[in-house]
């Protein structure tokens, strides 16, 4: 039996009314898999604002340009992140050329009204004073608010809209769905015309959207509306089930490939060697006879075969590596040809992973030390630009190539926004925590979501690793860490294994692993900058710590010369 799929009914009308021409403007998009998916259905209306330039140019530029952009952004992003940058893109050509073609802030300007049904969510963008309604199980309510501001009963001033100023300021909000929601979008050409009550009634009159929206538009008239006249409605008729991720699971059935023996063929690949086995996962080095190219395929452990939550994570897994194609991030292989079992392919990396890096080279120089760290700190960032957290980065998850080029591997723990969305697939269970004990960040073990932050914790971790052949709280993380012992962990500065460390940058270190999130850098390319830069804030911490700490030696050796001295004045006095 198929899985229920988002279905809506939409329908619309509008009309100039009593204006020369109509500068409203209404849209709607629903796309086909997987797109339905990942990025949802779209609904919009716009209304160009009266008095400026060119608002009819503006209300369709809202609106076309929102739905060709939003289905070209990479559907790794939250419905959110997307809208936001859209939105923000088109506020800023609208006002340029309202500045540039018009010489005036109203010469492009319009009010906006999004709805984003993916999943059974509505996400709600808004500026201005169009309007959306919902109905649902008989209670009719306004779901946005109008950014007008009113001076008098007659006199009202449009404070919030699209064009009108640089910096944009939108109204977002995201509302479950059931079967049966009907919203109503409308311009104040009809809802100053047509009260609550009498908007309820009509949406009750006709199963028919087209004829319903024909017939809002006709009452608006009849009250003497003295503006363009428009409106849409959608109705919820299907909703998926909120925990399946069709997209995800649509290989959930194929089956698990057999232990794999050199001289095999698996749809064209051709086993040559197995590389890695572990209980969860074996790692095969293949010869891909389509392309001729050397490849690694991945495939399930059988021991998982009837583990609905492992295949998932497992499919999880490939999905997340599509989605990013960065020099520092290891390129997940795709391919047209059927395939017979689980697995996925990746490129080949002859070279070594960064724990054995480390441990051929125990006592690098900074310099290669930052350059690596560069290196793995781009990986990285390309994963936050496409709103994805890696959440496992360790030095086993960081490889050289045969040119020296750093690759992050291994994306099992990915957390991916634009998939938590359709279907929040939870990796862990009971206690487990994702990633590995030492380098996870200390949020995940007291049970709060990860940020960018918390991927920085864990590059931080791995750079003082580096540089101090040792983890930054001298010992390993308590086996379940909670919020006590993780309370007891104490920063151990640099010098303590590595005198050479300069103080500004065992400062970085610390701030970038510090346990609060909020004491962090806000981005990584502030703690990559405080590597390379001395930051003043921590050479004027170097008194602060007392020379004991800094450098015991030192004091010892100043302590014994004090006392000697001591004892010869001493002396001399008892002499004289």
């Amino acid at each position: 039996m198929a899985k229920p799929q988002l279905k809506v009914s939409i329908g619309y009308a509008s009309d100039k009314g009593i204006k020369s021409e109509n500068e409203d403007f209404v849209g709607s998009l629903i796309p086909v898999e997987p797109q339905l998916s990942y990025k949802g259905i779209t609904a919009a209306i716009a209304d160009g604002m009266s008095g400026c330039e060119a608002g009819k140019q503006a209300s369709q530029c809202c609106i076309a340009s929102f739905l060709n952009d939003y289905y070209s952004t990479p559907d790794s992003w939250s419905v959110k992140h997307a809208g936001q940058q859209i939105l923000s893109a088109i506020n800023s050509w609208l006002y340029s050329q309202g500045q540039i073609r018009y010489e005036s802030a109203k010469g492009m300007v319009s009010t906006l009204s999004i709805m984003v049904l993916k999943s059974t969510t509505a996400h709600i963008f808004h500026i201005g004073d169009s309007r959306i309604y919902r109905l649902r199980n008989g209670n009719f309510e306004q779901i946005t608010r109008d950014h007008r501001v009113w001076l008098s009963n007659e006199k009202n001033y449009l404070n919030r809209a699209m064009g009108i100023e640089p910096a944009l300021e939108v109204d977002y909000k995201a509302l479950p769905l059931i079967k049966g929601d009907l919203f109503l979008m409308t311009t104040d050409g009809i809802h100053d015309f047509i009260d609550d009550k009498t908007l309820k009634k009509l949406l009750g009159n006709n199963e028919d959207l087209t004829l319903i929206a024909g017939e809002i538009v006709h009452q608006a008239s009849s009250n003497n509306s003295n503006d363009n006249l428009t409106c849409q409605l959608v109705r919820i008729d299907e909703l998926p089930d909120a925990r399946e991720d069709e997209i995800l699971r649509r290989h959930i059935n194929l089956p698990f490939p057999p232990l794999l023996e050199p001289g095999m063929l698996l749809d064209g690949y051709k086993i040559q060697e197995e590389l890695h086995s572990s209980k969860r996962t074996q790692i095969y080095r293949a010869f891909d006879t389509k392309t001729g190219a050397q490849v690694i395929l991945k495939t399930p452990s059988i021991l998982y075969d009837d583990d609905t939550h492992y295949i998932e994570h497992f499919l999880h897994e490939e999905w997340a590596g599509k989605r990013i194609n960065h020099e520092n991030v290891l390129k997940i292989i795709g391919t047209d040809r059927e395939k017979s079992c689980i697995y996925y392919v990746t490129e080949f990396l002859e070279g070594q992973t960064l724990r054995q890096w480390m441990n051929a080279h125990p006592k690098p120089d900074i310099k290669t030390v930052r350059k690596i760290i560069e290196a793995c700190a781009r990986g990285v960032r390309a994963m936050h630009r496409m709103e994805m957290l890696h959440q496992d980065l360790k030095p086993e998850n960081v490889m050289f190539d045969k040119n020296g080029t750093v690759k992050i591997i291994d994306f099992g723990s990915v957390k991916i926004a634009g998939i938590a969305e359709i279907a929040p697939l939870d990796f862990s269970t009971g206690d487990n925590v994702l990633g590995t004990l030492n380098y996870t960040a200390p949020e995940y073990h007291l049970g709060q979501r990860g940020t960018v932050k918390s991927d920085l914790f864990s590059l931080a971790v791995i750079t003082y690793e580096m540089i101090n052949g040792a983890l930054p709280f001298g010992r390993n993380m308590p086996e379940k860490p909670d919020q006590v012992n993780i309370a007891k962990l104490r920063y151990v500065p640099s010098f303590h294994y590595n005198a050479m460390v300069p103080i500004w940058i065992d400062g970085a270190l610390k701030k970038a692993t510090s346990i609060n999130p909020q004491s962090r850098y806000d981005h990584i390319s502030e703690f990559l900058y405080d590597l390379s830069t001395p930051n003043p804030a921590f050479l004027s911490a170097k008194e602060a710590i007392p020379l004991i700490e800094r450098n015991p030696l030192l004091f010892w050796q100043s302590l014994a010369l004090m006392l000697f001295l001591s004892n010869l004045l001493l002396i001399y006095l008892l002499v004289k």
